[in-house]
């Protein structure tokens, strides 16, 4: 499966570094931090990217506006420096000898956030208030928010077991993988978009479900590559129709309206199209009901099957002819 994506935007690197002053004491609460000209300027961004930064940095709760004074840092990173010892003593809730440790506690915490709200919901800000850290103790356990999404689709990929050997014959494999990340997927709808087909990271929990896949077209006598891109294509469909779920996700978090309920808002106007003449194929369906993704998954997956075996049969053939395709 490809991984989630890994590289840092610019904005993220500048924030990174004004991140580390604060946090060695270079930058004390109250002093002025540079501001968006100055970032600008110094890193030869453009003005939107220095404002990016900025933002970032006060929704970690790192920095604050005052009168007078531009942009500073804020006092609760003062708070954070002054008290490592006090929370080394003290472990964080769920600490405890035998339960898991801070780096797997902050990821499954931030899993259950995305879960329940989305991903725009979490925040470095709200996942430390949720820990009950500071925002910089996250900055221990990951390098920022980038990395946080990483690590989590890793953990989510790690919760799915594939068996060994798996079903007989590629197209049981297939079908039985391809599912697995669908279900993965609606169960965790923050998911799909943080997935990069092209530019993967390496972990290996997301890895094993690649390898899994190329395993399963062992013995069909198709190069690795042609393995290789039949393994991205499948998986690249499971996640772009699980876009689609995790989009009307948030579309609903954002409207307050179910899909239903939307479908049928449109209804007078959809009338009214199908019905001028210019449609009349699809005119001929009566049902306005909203799309089933479900239904649309399990059809593209046995066409996507169908037309691979496809492949594999003019393959057999070219190779009865003497002529290899």
């Amino acid at each position: 499966m490809p991984s989630a994506q890994h590289t840092e935007p610019p904005y993220r690197v500048i924030a990174a570094e004004i991140r580390s002053r604060i946090a060695s004491g270079d930058l004390a609460p109250g002093d002025r931090v540079p501001s968006i000209r100055a970032i600008a300027r110094r890193w030869g961004v453009a003005i939107a990217t220095a404002t990016k930064v900025t933002a970032v940095l006060r929704e970690e709760g790192l920095v604050e506006a005052r009168v007078g004074s531009g942009t500073v840092v804020s006092q609760g990173a003062g708070r954070e420096r002054a008290a490592p010892a006090r929370r080394a003593a003290a472990p964080a809730r769920g600490e405890a000898a035998g339960q898991e440790p801070p780096r797997a506690r902050i990821l499954r915490t931030a899993v259950d956030l995305a879960d329940a709200d989305g991903l725009q919901a979490l925040t470095m800000r709200r996942l430390a208030a949720e820990l009950d850290l500071g925002p910089m103790s996250l900055y221990r356990h990951v390098t920022g928010k980038e990395e946080l999404l990483t690590q989590m689709a890793d953990l989510v990929f790690g919760d799915l077991t594939l068996p060994e050997p798996g079903p007989p014959g590629w197209r049981a494999k297939l079908e039985l993988v391809a599912r697995q990340q669908w279900r993965l997927c609606r169960r965790h709808l923050w998911l799909p978009p943080v997935i990069s087909f092209t530019r993967p990271a390496l972990v290996p929990n997301m890895l094993v479900h690649t390898e899994w896949t190329l395993r399963a077209l062992d013995g069909l006598d198709l190069s690795l590559d042609v393995r290789l891109q039949e393994a991205l294509t499948l998986h690249a469909f499971v996640v772009t129709i699980a876009v689609s779920k995790a989009d009307e996700a948030q579309a609903e978090r954002n409207t307050g309206m179910s899909l239903n309920r939307w479908s049928e808002t449109q209804r007078s106007r959809r009338r009214e199209l199908l019905t001028s003449g210019r449609f009349p194929l699809l005119a001929a369906f009566s049902d306005d009901a909203a799309p089933d993704l479900d239904a649309l998954f399990e059809y593209g997956l046995a066409r996507h099957l169908d037309g691979f075996a496809v492949l594999l049969g003019d393959r057999e053939a070219g190779a009865d002819r003497g002529h290899p395709s």
